[in-house]
């Protein structure tokens, strides 16, 4: 195997990586408080937005951590398919969380709406760092292949 191809700069995709993650945890801190607040407490569409936010951030960690594993000099193309395959699939579970803000939006008391309303804006930021790290990742040559497709 040429491991050659896979010495790049990844300097930018996990420049793009971290952007998403800060995005994610300010989606994932702002929506578990809505628990710890008697009035959204049982929130309607939190736990279901939860079921797709969780996955979601659990493939930008990975994501994150193969591209500094890249940045740092490891080489197997092994890494290249997880990356890819965590981008792929938290740009998947994204479209779910995003299906069920407007529904905890429209649901909420009138002064929470805003508070969630800044999740809204925070999930689209954190959902177009993710797709532009797809977007450089296809640029460098690593599209999203069915090679690459894998549900973890």
């Amino acid at each position: 195997m040429n491991y050659y191809s896979f010495r790049q700069d990844w300097t930018a995709v996990l420049q793009l990586l971290n952007q998403s993650l800060y995005g994610e945890e300010m989606v994932c801190s702002m929506s578990t408080q809505l628990y710890h607040i008697p009035a959204t407490a049982n929130l309607k569409g939190n736990g279901e937005m939860h079921n797709h936010l969780v996955p979601a951030s659990y493939h930008r960690v990975t994501a994150a951590g193969s591209a500094r594993r890249l940045q740092n000099g490891e080489s197997h193309e092994s890494i290249i398919k997880t990356l890819v395959s965590c981008v792929d699939n938290g740009l998947k579970q994204d479209q779910e969380v995003k299906k069920w803000l407007p529904v905890m939006r429209d649901n909420a008391p009138e002064e929470y709406k805003p508070f969630i309303q800044t999740i809204i804006d925070w999930q689209e930021q954190t959902e177009q760092s993710l797709s532009s790290a797809k977007r450089l990742l296809n640029q460098m040559g690593y599209g999203t292949q069915e090679l690459f497709q894998n549900q973890y």
